[in-house]
């Protein structure tokens, strides 16, 4: 299996940077987030380029998704990618009005994009519920460490919601684990571009500290750390999200993202904890993409799972304690 991007995937990355370039960064997702606000703007450019379509495409497909998704996470974009690129085409077979958001039942936590979806997917354990939003049906959330505008679906809205048959809720779930891959890896990648940039700049003894073996050392075990997250969320998607290379993928990258926050803020000291500095814009965004699903452990539980007891995948959506 070779993952290096052929000719046609090369134009679309650098069709998307070059949006991005654009329409994204950290100045326009720090511009955003006082007011919890989600960028409609790069919304709009991404869906009238293809983006949000390209995982339905007759030359596309979902590994294109991938790589499309990994690239606007590692710009800051503040829209929901990898649930309206990745997850929806895959889960329904459509694309569907954006933004999407993705929920997991009792669906009484805080969900990115929340207050702004207009489709909203909700894993009910063997069974995936779509909700086409309404008036009433969502209320923002207090947020100021998330990184992401959060929102909760309101008491009675799960009533309206449509099943998408039995089975349905497993796909949701895999592929919900492929973009939480990519999305993180994306969001690594940036905190340690950043971190690349100042540590090259910041001198002590006469040195940039970026010229230290130990710095360098620490940068570079985050970048294998990353750069293993975007290949396992690639093989994930190339494979059609099966439920323990999908799990795999969201274990290793969400479990990494614990150690690349760490390090990209010790190595950017007292500036790195500052909200005029643009490093929060990717690392507040990791505890959020971490908490998903259950996390690295049920993840970890997943994949085992399915590998060894593929009976016991029914149980609680294969996420939870098992």
């Amino acid at each position: 299996m070779d993952l290096t991007p052929d000719k046609q995937q090369e134009q679309i990355l650098e069709a998307t940077n070059a949006l991005l370039e654009r329409h994204a960064g950290h100045e326009r997702a720090m511009e955003l987030l006082p007011a919890s606000e989600y960028d409609t703007k790069l919304h709009a450019r991404l869906a009238e380029a293809g983006f949000l379509e390209v995982a339905l495409g007759d030359e596309t497909g979902p590994l294109e998704a991938a790589l499309i998704t990994h690239e606007v996470a590692r710009a800051g974009g503040t829209v929901s990618i990898g649930a309206n690129a990745l997850v929806a085409p895959m889960v329904l077979g459509e694309a569907v009005p954006g933004p999407v958001a993705l929920a997991r039942m009792p669906a009484d936590f805080p969900l990115r994009f929340g207050t702004h979806a207009r489709t909203i997917l909700i894993d009910a354990g063997d069974e995936a519920l779509r909700l086409d939003v309404g008036p009433d049906d969502t209320e923002s959330v207090s947020n100021d460490r998330a990184g992401f505008p959060l929102g909760r679906l309101k008491p009675g809205a799960i009533a309206r919601a449509k099943s998408l048959g039995a089975g349905s809720g497993e796909p949701l779930r895999n592929w919900w684990r492929v973009a939480l891959t990519l999305e993180t890896a994306g969001a690594m990648k940036g905190a340690v571009d950043t971190t690349v940039d100042y540590v090259g700049g910041r001198i002590q003894f006469k040195r940039p500290i970026g010229a230290f073996q130990a710095v360098q050392h620490r940068l570079a075990q985050c970048t294998v750390l990353i750069e293993a997250s975007r290949w396992l969320g690639l093989e994930a998607a190339y494979k059609g999200a099966p439920t323990d290379v999908a799990a795999t993928a969201a274990a290793h990258a969400t479990g990494a993202a614990d150690l690349v926050f760490r390090e990209t803020h010790q190595l950017q000291g007292a500036i790195g904890f500052t909200r005029e500095y643009k490093l929060h814009v990717w690392t507040m965004r990791l505890p959020a993409l971490q908490r998903e699903l259950g996390g690295p452990t049920a993840h970890r539980r997943a994949a085992v799972a399915s590998r060894f007891c593929p009976e016991r995948l029914g149980e609680r959506g294969a996420g939870s304690a098992l």
